[in-house]
């Protein structure tokens, strides 16, 4: 009879689920595999190739059909063809008459589920609540019941912090719903700023905020209200690419992270940046949000067009890009393999500066410049903690380049979950005006990130406040990426 193989990670997975989340650890594995696979046909990208083989065998479990899906079983229900209807709809393929490719497909399916459950739930969090979220968090979310509601508790919030107000418009996000509050009094305006700590008290927000934003309307305030996360929505994959391919013409790089709180695409040119920072806790979507950046620009652009630079000491983030022939060396793990790269850099801006003055060009965009045909270079580094821990040195050539190489074309993109005054020296954060920030534990946090607080108050799961360059701060949902949308897009790249 055919099996469906797990491995060592998998089998680990499946125990913590019936002990920690389900808390009935004598219930039969199978219960955590059908889960699995409903958790995995809510993600719109088939799974990958890579989940037919197991990465060790070694504590992996093989499951017959007749367990998993029931098959051939008379005293209990039989799920065997209901199984086969959902995969076969899922991948537009006939899968009734082909055994061998349903069990593949099948296996692919839980064991990409389970991968699911490993990375987006944590022992000590409620699994009910994390399932809920995962298989029904975007449905029936902007029912008008469900606004009303939230409008009516939020009157009543204002009124016990000593506001009188009035609600005239409500705009739903992924997230959060967005209130549009007229004040009756306008010295009250001085009153909510000072009380929206208290304000998302009284709405039992825990540890998120209610964040506040002047209008252009007389005595009327932005106020947003993070919804319960059974009624976030997720920003799909598949719209990332669609935002890159009809970005702007003026956009030299463009780079889409995901939706601003009223739903609509938020994106930016890093040529204008023309550095990045992006920082935030572990958990916080930090990752994620890098792989949102090298997505956009890879869309885009051929090999030719630009070149890339990646630096990942933590040795996997960044693994999937590696055969990529954006790449100028392989991905560096090491700051002993890394500093020699970036004195080249800086030694590259050097040479282009020389270049583009003799043209009588300012910088790489202009008229001038054209015919010298330079790509664009994008320097990522994955975690710049660890690489100063390897080596202080690092930071000298990430300087120089954060100073003078935005007219030359080369542009970093700078990320770390230690958003620190030790890691992030006052010389490196201010030649690097655009920054990200993700959930972070410390207002002080916050204030190394952006120059102001905020962050300590965020959703996590890619919520993000974002800072450009002569631009006021914006809150951002970042696009959700699966390690599949990441091995999908990278393989249609490489086919171009």
């Amino acid at each position: 009879m055919a099996k469906i193989y797990t491995d060592g990670q998998d089998e680990l997975c499946i125990a913590n689920v019936l002990k920690h989340g389900l808390r009935q650890p004598s219930l039969p594995k199978w219960t955590v595999l059908r889960l699995a696979l409903a958790r995995s046909l809510r993600i719109t990208v088939p799974p990958e190739e890579s989940l037919d083989r197991r990465e060790s065998s070694a504590g992996g479990g093989e499951y017959d059909l007749k367990v998993v899906t029931g098959e051939g079983k008379i005293t209990e229900e039989d799920l065997t063809q209901l199984f086969r209807a959902l995969l076969s709809a899922y991948h537009d393929q006939d899968l009734f008459a082909d055994d061998k490719t349903f069990v593949r497909l099948l296996q692919r399916h839980v064991r990409r589920g389970l991968r699911e459950f490993r990375s987006g739930w944590m022992v000590s969090h409620d699994f009910h609540d994390y399932l809920y979220h995962e298989l029904f968090g975007d449905i029936g979310q902007n029912s008008n019941v469900e606004s009303e509601q939230l409008k009516v508790k939020l009157i009543r919030a204002l009124s016990e912090i000593g506001i009188a107000a009035e609600v005239t418009d409500t705009l739903d996000g992924a997230r959060l719903t967005r209130f549009m509050v007229r004040l009756h009094d306008a010295n009250d305006h001085g009153v909510l700023m000072r009380g929206l700590e208290k304000l998302a008290f009284v709405l039992g927000l825990g540890d998120a905020g209610v964040f506040a934003s002047a209008t252009q309307e007389p005595k009327i305030a932005a106020l947003d209200v993070p919804r319960p996360a059974q009624q976030w929505r997720t920003v799909p994959s598949s719209k990332l690419m669609e935002w890159v391919k009809d970005a702007p013409q003026d956009m030299r790089l463009p780079i889409y992270l995901g939706q601003d709180v009223t739903g609509n695409a938020f994106g930016f040119d890093l040529a204008a940046a023309p550095h990045l920072l992006i920082a935030g806790t572990t958990g916080s979507g930090k990752s994620v949000c890098l792989h949102a950046v090298l997505l956009s620009l890879l869309a885009k652009f051929t090999a030719q067009q630009l070149h890339l630079f990646l630096i990942d000491p933590k040795r996997m983030e960044l693994k999937p890009y590696g055969k990529l022939p954006h790449l100028q060396e392989e991905v560096l793990t090491t700051a002993a393999d890394a500093l020699p790269v970036l004195q080249q850099l800086v030694a590259e801006m050097e040479r282009r500066e020389i270049a583009l003055a003799e043209v009588g060009a300012r910088d790489l965009a202009d008229v001038k410049a054209q015919h010298l045909a330079l790509p664009r270079i994008v320097v990522v580094v994955e975690e710049l903690a660890d690489l100063l821990q390897q080596s202080g040195a690092i930071e000298e050539p990430l300087v120089r380049l954060a100073q003078k190489a935005r007219a030359t074309g080369i542009h970093l993109v700078i990320a770390t979950q230690r958003p620190d005054a030790k890691i992030l020296s006052g010389l490196l954060r201010s030649n690097i005006p655009s920054r990200i920030a993700l959930t972070v534990q410390k207002s002080a946090e916050s204030k190394i990130i952006l120059d102001e607080v905020g962050a300590e108050k965020l959703l996590g799961k890619g919520d993000m406040l974002v800072r450009l360059t002569g631009a006021q701060t914006m809150r951002v949902h970042g696009v959700f990426l699966g390690t599949d949308d990441i091995a999908n897009a990278v393989a249609a790249i490489n086919r171009r």
